[in-house]
């Protein structure tokens, strides 16, 4: 089982989360943060942190955004891994 960042990420960006993940999961998109889906151990320390609240454990994953299931596991692939706070998007 993994978490998933979705939607609300696209655009915004932060990296509270990441700060507070222990197993280093998190990785930085153009846009937005994805989880390795093989690298979370559903610990959930990154959900209360996350401001847009775009962290979601898969089996709650609104319908309407299954699709990042995917996405994270692609892009975790593919991006760098990302361990300390950085300015959001949003406030950029």
């Amino acid at each position: 089982m993994t978490h998933v960042v979705a939607q609300p990420c696209d655009g915004c960006r932060y990296t509270d989360c990441v700060v507070v993940c222990p197993v280093e999961c998190f990785y930085e998109g153009e846009k937005m943060l994805y989880i390795h889906p093989e690298e979370c151990i559903d610990c959930e320390a990154c959900v209360p942190e996350c401001p847009v609240e775009a962290i979601f454990h898969e089996d709650n994953l609104p319908e309407e955004w299954k699709d990042y299931l995917q996405l994270n596991a692609e892009k975790s692939e593919t991006c760098e891994v990302i361990t300390e706070k950085k300015t959001p998007l949003a406030e950029d």
